[in-house]
């Protein structure tokens, strides 16, 4: 099918679905499309692994059962349609609209559960969406989009109100995107550029590269191996996952030993090179290495590891541009450095972060509440971590507040236009009436200006 008869048609269906579902009816699509991935866990992790030839499957397991239930304790209570709110003081009354059709960009890293996270803010806020997926994970993301179609069928929703291009391509993709009213983009770079430079407003994200800071007087041992279970999840292709750790310089030999014990292999001297050429190529991350394991890294980079080693620990030689290991690496290879007080160690990871990552997330480890809070005020990011797995709980978890996505805004750092997680409330559009309150006394000048 063309697009422009896709977007012809979701448009018909969007104004059916609009006019005959309310908020129960919609919540009950929302769920049953989630359950559909959930029930579904097991069989859609398998042949996204099969297809993408990357990550690890118990994890994309847990992908698919984390999110989807995690995507439905966030939206089944939140009011979605009609009058949202009436202030109190000044008589405002919001009135929530949906936008129209949305093209849903989606990755070949998570191409399951982005599109539908998608499917489910657009089912919340009735609007219609096109999935455009990656063409390397087009048969297991239209797998997942053609199974959430055929479960809600049966409450009505019109056929076409959900779509995924089953063939897809560059010049399809950047076709829709002109096309729809909104576009979220969740992917490479250039195709987040690209839908910035579509003419349609754009919901993108921003490189990852997280950056974690250790602080003094923690327990180690369990901040390695949260660190590490965050680098190793789906083998480092994650952009929440962590990337790169500083450390008190004077507890180097600890907190490496713990790293050692918890799965990771600390790259020797006369080695770190040979890594560092195996995962990069010409100053960008070499494609045969994404998403791969700890295993075949070393093995491409011609060095031996112990059996089940997680993740590879490479020490950089110096912050930022100084050393290629500070950059985004999408496996499970991370880079780190000592420093002498905690605020030295913020500005480090604050230099990898304006290098690559701006915007993003940052984790902290630490039992200093006012080191957290420091934290937290230093970096240039939209969220922070404390105390927990990052590639996990970045991207929304139940007991943290950020609202749980696939789709991770990084503000104008990221040159992004939301610095949050997104979520159903920016497929909205908000209508305000404004009355006049006559209750409210129009100060005089002298009392504003006194």
């Amino acid at each position: 099918m063309e697009i422009k008869e896709m977007v012809a048609r979701a448009r018909v269906a969007q104004k059916e679905y609009e006019e005959r579902f309310n908020q129960e009816r919609a919540d009950q699509a929302v769920k049953i499309a989630l359950m559909t991935i959930n029930k579904n866990a097991e069989m859609l992790a398998r042949i996204a692994v099969d297809e993408t030839q990357m990550g690890v499957y118990e994890h994309k397991v847990a992908k698919n059962l984390g999110k989807s239930k995690g995507v439905w304790y966030n939206l089944r209570d939140k009011k979605s349609m009609g009058i949202l709110n009436i202030d109190e003081r000044t008589g405002m009354i919001e009135v929530a609209k949906p936008i129209g059709v949305l093209a849903g960009i989606t990755p070949m890293t998570n191409p399951i559960v982005t599109p539908m996270s998608k499917i489910a803010f657009a089912l919340k806020t009735k609007n219609a969406i096109i999935i455009a997926p990656h063409p390397k994970a087009k048969e297991c993301s239209s797998k997942a989009v053609n199974m959430i179609k055929d479960a809600i069928a049966p409450l009505g929703v019109p056929a076409d109100l959900i779509q995924v291009i089953e063939e897809p391509s560059i010049e399809k993709t950047q076709e829709l995107m002109k096309a729809v009213d909104v576009i979220v983009a969740t992917g490479g770079m250039p195709m987040v550029h690209s839908a910035y430079s579509s003419g349609k407003p754009s919901f993108g994200v921003g490189a990852g590269n997280v950056q974690v800071i250790l602080d003094r007087n923690i327990n180690y041992d369990e901040a390695a191996d949260k660190v590490i279970t965050g680098r190793a999840f789906d083998n480092g292709i994650i952009c929440s996952g962590e990337q790169f750790f500083v450390y008190p310089k004077e507890n180097r030999e600890e907190v490496l030993g713990a790293f050692s014990r918890h799965g990771a292999y600390i790259v020797p001297e006369n080695d770190r090179e040979k890594v560092i050429n195996a995962i990069f190529s010409d100053g960008k991350i070499d494609r045969d290495s994404v998403g791969q394991s700890a295993e075949f890294i070393a093995k491409k980079a011609g060095i031996t590891v112990p059996a089940g080693t997680r993740i590879l620990v490479v020490e950089a030689k110096g912050i930022a541009h100084e050393d290629m290991i500070c950059r985004e690496k999408m496996c499970p290879v991370m880079g780190c450095f000592g420093y002498d007080h905690f605020e030295e160690g913020l500005q480090m990871i604050k230099a990898n972060l304006d290098m690559e990552g701006s915007g993003h997330t940052a984790a902290v480890h630490s039992n200093d509440q006012g080191n957290i809070i420091k934290t937290g005020a230093v970096m240039s990011v939209s969220r922070v971590v404390v105390n927990a797995v990052s590639a996990t709980t970045a991207g929304g978890h139940i007991q943290n507040g950020l609202a749980v996505t696939n789709t991770l805004g990084c503000g104008t750092w990221g040159n992004n236009s939301i610095s949050e997680n997104f979520t159903y409330k920016h497929m909205l559009n908000i209508t305000r009436i404004a009355p006049l309150n006559p209750r409210i006394e129009i100060p005089s000048d002298e009392e504003i200006w006194k």
